[in-house]
């Protein structure tokens, strides 16, 4: 089976499971231990292509007043806070837009609240549930001043075996679980990637495993999954090269007497491009 990779098509598996109100809705009440049963409270506000990130935000509604951002990763990535950040700058500029408030008025205007879950799936060890927080990409200070910006995610191990609790809870998040664990294991018998793709797609359908999405969006799965882990092997490929880089750096730095210098490189990203330019790295 040929598959095609467009440059548009950036669409996620994790978008085309929870499509349906009904099941986004079981998920929220999963994570919120909430008793929602009217989909039709839930409203989707997801933006699309927003500003840099190149990519569409996962999922974004509205139920009540609580505005919801979740986002899957199949890689730990500490900047996610800062996308929320940037997510919720956007959504809340749209949000004053619509309703025609004046932020220079006396009078406080009501926000819905924010509420930013990541549902992690990678393969490095993480917990069950962790949080990511913007304020730890500031600088630390040697004074008592705290900034005054925040923005926290809960992370949420979704791998199989994991957050148990969550996954009885909410079914079509456990059978996304079991699925991909399937496709991993079927990856591992050395097959072309559609073929064992397929075969997942097969056993899964027969075990009753996302099997509406996998019978009548086939093609579709494959083709995300394709776009999904040749994202995943760039980004690996581009973390060994950085890490080359630094590595080289150290060399450089001990090979002229400069080991003083090395704690500074490593930590401080400006330092360590300054360095990089001076060395012609």
């Amino acid at each position: 089976m040929e598959v095609k990779i467009t440059k548009e098509y950036k669409d996620r598996l994790f978008r085309l499971v929870f499509r349906e109100k009904k099941d986004l809705l079981d998920l929220y009440n999963a994570v919120n231990d909430t008793h929602y049963s009217n989909a039709d409270e839930l409203h989707i506000v997801t933006l699309e292509n927003m500003l840099y990130l190149k990519m569409k935000n996962d999922i974004s509604f509205l139920i009540g007043d609580i505005l919801n951002l979740y986002e899957h990763q199949s890689t730990v990535n500490p900047n996610m806070p800062v996308r929320g950040f940037l997510y919720f700058a956007e959504t809340y500029q749209k949000y004053l837009k619509k309703y025609k408030y004046n932020l220079y008025g006396s009078k406080l205007i009501p926000l819905p609240r924010p509420q930013y879950v990541v549902f992690y799936n990678g393969t490095e060890k993480q917990p069950d549930r962790s949080q990511l927080k913007m304020s730890d990409a500031f600088p630390h200070s040697k004074t008592a001043m705290e900034p005054c910006l925040e923005c926290k995610a809960l992370m949420l191990n979704i791998n199989k075996g994991r957050n148990r609790e969550l996954m009885e809870k909410c079914g079509r998040l456990k059978e996304y679980s079991l699925f991909i664990a399937k496709v991993r294991e079927k990856l591992t018998l050395d097959l072309p990637f559609t073929e064992a793709v397929d075969m997942a797609i097969r056993e899964c359908i027969r075990e009753n495993i996302l099997k509406d999405i996998l019978i009548n969006h086939r093609a579709e799965v494959i083709n995300m999954l394709f776009t999904e882990y040749d994202e995943q092997e760039h980004m690996a490929s581009v973390k060994e090269e950085g890490q080359n880089r630094v590595n080289q750096l150290i060399r450089l730095l001990i090979r002229e007497s400069r080991s003083g210098e090395i704690e500074k490189a490593v930590m401080d990203p400006v330092y360590q491009d300054q360095l990089f330019q001076e060395f012609n790295l």
